[in-house]
Parts: C-alpha cells; sequence; structure tokens
C-alpha cells in the first residue's frame, strides 16, 4: 500500500509528515520535494538527519499564511 491510497482526508495524515508525504500529498517528484523543503521560508525541522514537516504548517504554507 503506498501512501496515496493511506492518507485519503487530512485527518488520516499523520502530525509530522516526511519528504515523502510532502511529495504524495503535491504529487510532485522526489527531486521537486527536496527542492521544495530545501527553499527558505518552507516550515521544516530536522530530527537527526530527517526533514520533517509540521501538518500544519504545510496546509498553512499553502493556504499563504506565514
Amino acid at each position: 500500500m503506498n501512501n496515496r491510497d493511506k492518507y485519503t482526508d487530512y485527518e488520516a495524515l499523520p502530525l509530522v509528515l516526511e519528504v515523502k508525504d510532502i511529495q504524495n500529498i503535491l504529487g510532485i517528484s522526489r527531486t521537486t520535494a527536496y527542492a521544495l523543503v530545501k527553499q527558505p521560508g518552507f516550515p521544516t525541522f530536522r530530527s537527526g538527519s530527517r526533514i520533517k514537516i509540521s501538518k500544519q504548517a504545510l496546509f498553512d504554507w499553502m493556504a499563504g499564511k506565514k
């Protein structure tokens, strides 16, 4: 089962997302997803070497909120 099948709505998403989740949510390639999370102003944080994104922060960013 891939993430696209697993997450059918906002409530089904975990509170903390990974780059692969961003890739599936936005329907973009892996390369584009990594380029996006490296952009200044994109709401990421690190957990060790992993890049993480708050679900709420992602949707606020997509809505143009700060």
